[in-house]
């Protein structure tokens, strides 16, 4: 072909990137040249003072729509760029930062589901230096994602980049590097199955626990034990993923223990909770029924994975890292309990999801609420969250 002859996508190349209409032209340059379409980018990202101005914020949201166009394209070359410019390129100002995890998260996501393992085992020739670096943070999202569909463990590059992450002290190095069995809902979506709304969708789908006069006196009796540090993370999910208010985590203990048949809606309601003010004047009535580890672990891993209503999808790595440590903070498990242990204790706990009428639970958006009673059953925890801003 004669070099001057005309090639798909030559005058898009040479367009400044803030000027291609969409996606399109985007996913035509990382077909057709991609080298291009990255330079094009790196440009963009010098010229970008991201001085929280419009312009420099607008230069960053097209950074990231390069980057992730590029990490969806099947090739070596476009896994390299995409990791490039959210690792290491991206703007360092005000605005950059406050995209690039964002950024990071999304590009390792889209790698993760796109590209070829044989293309993505490069990225890791190089062990970190410095775990804060971002450059190693996106690695170690991508690792994450990963691990989330079973790939990557067993290769040595990837292997010895994790090793590195965990010498390091990463966050998201702690977690298996391959997915656990309690893990099976994590980014499952079953058709029908969304957010429970009301007490016959949650009966559907979980066992009913009969409400007692003994349980009632028992929530009656229970007494707070604030902890601050485990009831932020236990809120984690929701606070990372930007929930519309801030989640409720109380814990209680107990004079005498629980019998497991009064860990039921009448002990919840007589506890002294926010969520559950103004319960038995509203139409409609409370309910409580038995879960599963599993499904608390799924839910707490959408919330942060899904982000709320006005969102901050966290991506798969951190939303799992955010789901284990609530997990870890319902149960209060010191963080060098190992994951297995965990479930194994998991399984010795009581756990309900209950739903009420009141003025926090609203029904039209995404209320989550569960309790969590303890093996020696003196120890209650109880985690609500809702998507619905009431301010709005």
């Amino acid at each position: 072909m004669d070099d001057n002859q005309a090639t798909p996508g030559d005058a898009a190349s040479r367009r400044p990137l803030g000027d291609l209409s969409g996606t399109a032209e985007l996913k035509l340059l990382a077909g057709s040249r991609p080298a291009e379409l990255y330079e094009a980018a790196e440009r963009l990202c010098r010229e970008a003072s991201d001085d929280g101005s419009a312009a420099s914020a607008a230069a960053v949201r097209t950074i990231g729509r390069v980057a992730d166009v590029l990490a969806e394209t099947r090739s070596r070359d476009c896994a390299r760029f995409a990791v490039d410019l959210v690792g290491r390129l991206l703007p360092t100002g005000p605005v950059g930062r406050q995209e690039g995890d964002r950024l990071r998260r999304s590009v390792a996501a889209k790698l993760a589901k796109a590209q070829q393992l044989r293309y993505l085992a490069p990225l890791f020739e190089e062990p970190p230096d410095d775990a804060e670096d971002p450059s190693a943070d996106v690695r170690a999202c991508l690792l994450g994602e990963l691990a989330l569909i079973g790939a990557g463990r067993g290769r040595p590059d990837l292997d010895a980049y994790a090793e590195r992450l965990r010498e390091l002290g990463h966050p998201l190095a702690v977690l298996p590097r391959a997915r656990l069995d309690v893990e099976h809902r994590f980014t499952v979506r079953v058709r029908g199955l969304g957010s429970v709304k009301t007490p016959d969708q949650l009966r559907s789908r979980f066992p009913e626990i009969s409400p007692t006069d003994s349980g009632a006196a028992a929530g009656h009796t229970a007494g707070q034990t604030p902890d601050g540090t485990r009831a932020r993370a236990a809120a984690e999910p929701f606070t990372a993923g930007g929930w519309a208010r801030e989640p409720e985590v109380r814990f209680f203990t107990l004079s005498r223990p629980l019998d497991p048949d009064d860990f039921n809606i009448s002990f919840v309601k007589e506890l002294p909770l926010d969520c559950m003010v103004g319960e038995g004047t509203h139409r409609g009535g409370a309910v409580a029924c038995r879960t599963t580890p599993d499904d608390v672990l799924g839910t707490l891993f959408a919330a942060a994975y899904d982000g709320g209503v006005n969102g901050r999808p966290q991506g798969g790595a951190y939303a799992r890292l955010y789901a284990w440590n609530s997990l870890y903070a319902l149960l209060g498990l010191p963080a060098d309990v190992p994951f297995p242990e965990a479930v194994g204790r998991a399984l010795d706990h009581r756990w309900l999801r209950f739903m009420a009428f009141t003025d926090w639970f609203h029904h039209d958006t995404a209320d989550e609420a569960f309790a969590v009673l303890d093996p020696t059953r003196t120890r209650v925890t109880v985690l609500a969250a809702t998507d619905t801003d009431t301010d709005g």
